[in-house]
């Protein structure tokens, strides 16, 4: 048969599944500028509004003119700048751990930890939920691969009593990004420590925009000093790219001797790292953000449950639309960007079968005025859905 890709193009194509990029003409921000039209952005990651603030920008900018544009290495050859060193000890500090780790992506990220401690004879247990690159991870670890139902401790804690592995690893998200809620990380840690299991979590969508200074789930639910390895993004609430992983020396150390997606990859831009550093410390600071996004986040939820469309249980800046079918969402998604919003359609696979979305993600950097105009553009198009 041989590679028969456009068929399967096609298949996707009439599924309404075809992804395309967007092709943008401005930076990220509370607008977005595509093809030439001003859109009201509601489908970024920027939290807390940092992607495009003035001094992060400058702190580039001073560091691309002192350290260049790229790192011209891997980190153990001759990569690892001094900016890289000043913002993985601010990333321990902010996080409360001995040491932490960039990497180029959370991807990267969550591929080398679980490549470095798991192998045969060991065991992953994931919740089904999981984002793909933690997925990805444990599948490709070589341990044996558990997935548990989405945020049952209960569930988890029987798959652990059932396993002899040598290394036992749970891992979950903090945030889950395509329905905004949280995992229990509390029940999770208990189920760990009465099971000799590692918890391992990843927040990429919790730093910055959880806890009074922004330090994620681990602190807003209490179970930082249990739970072993963090792993954050830089790229969403801090509004710059790259993560990290933060723990123990021996984690840490670990990691740099087996990791191969740190070993084996340039280092990111020593600027990066320096703007990352300047935002790290006004998400610390800039509790106002915070504040500010969750009068964003009531606001948008009343608004759209009174209009009678279907809400997930989030209370965190990722505000889902259940819609159902690919083809509703879609067109939902195409009468809103008709009216100045942008907002994109999330369909299967990265959701589940019969559970395509809009993703609505608020920002520090909205205004009240720009959530009440979304209402009002909701309301107009209620009508072009099924049960309307």
């Amino acid at each position: 048969m041989g590679f028969d890709l456009a068929t399967d193009l096609a298949a996707r194509r009439r599924q309404h599944r075809l992804r395309q990029p967007l092709v943008m003409d401005g930076p990220c921000g509370r607008h977005a500028c595509l093809q030439g039209q001003q859109f009201l952005n509601f489908c970024s990651n920027d939290y807390l509004g940092l992607a495009n603030d003035p001094e992060v920008i400058a702190a580039f900018q001073n560091a691309a003119r002192e350290w260049g544009v790229g790192s011209g290495a891997s980190h153990l050859v001759c990569g690892h700048q001094r900016p890289h060193q000043d913002l993985e000890e601010a990333l321990a500090a902010h996080t409360g751990r001995q040491r932490a780790l960039l990497f180029s992506t959370g991807y990267m990220a969550n591929m080398g930890v679980m490549s470095a401690l798991l192998g045969k004879g060991d065991a992953v247990f994931e919740d089904r939920l999981n984002h793909a690159s933690l997925l990805d991870g444990g599948l490709l670890s070589g341990a044996r691969f558990r997935r548990f139902a989405h945020n049952d401790a209960d569930a988890l804690t029987r798959q652990l009593q059932r396993s002899e592995a040598r290394r036992k690893l749970v891992v979950a998200d903090g945030v889950f990004s395509m329905d905004g809620d949280e995992a229990p990380l509390s029940a999770y840690a208990e189920a760990c420590e009465a099971n000799d299991a590692w918890l391992m979590v990843d927040d990429a969508h919790g730093i910055g925009v959880l806890d009074d200074k922004g330090r994620g789930s681990l602190f807003a639910q209490g179970v930082n000093e249990r739970t072993q390895i963090l792993m954050g993004t830089l790229g969403k609430g801090l509004g710059t790219a790259g993560a990290f992983v933060a723990g123990s020396h021996e984690l840490i150390e670990t990691l740099i001797q087996f990791a191969r997606t740190f070993i084996y990859t340039t280092a990111m831009p020593a600027a990066v790292a320096a703007a990352t550093l300047v935002s790290l410390e006004k998400s610390r600071q800039d509790n106002w953000r915070r504040e500010k996004l969750a009068a964003l986040i009531a606001r948008f939820r009343a608004g759209a449950v009174e209009r009678g469309y279907t809400l997930m249980a989030s209370q965190t800046p990722i505000q889902p639309i259940l819609i159902g079918s690919d083809a509703d969402a879609m067109a939902l998604s195409s009468a809103l960007r008709e009216k100045g919003f942008l907002i994109t359609a999330i369909r299967p696979p990265t959701v589940p079968e019969g559970e395509a979305r809009l993703r609505v993600t608020l920002s520090a950097a909205h205004e009240q005025a720009d959530v009440d105009a979304l209402l009002a553009a909701l309301e107009q198009c209620v009508r072009i859905l099924p049960d309307a």
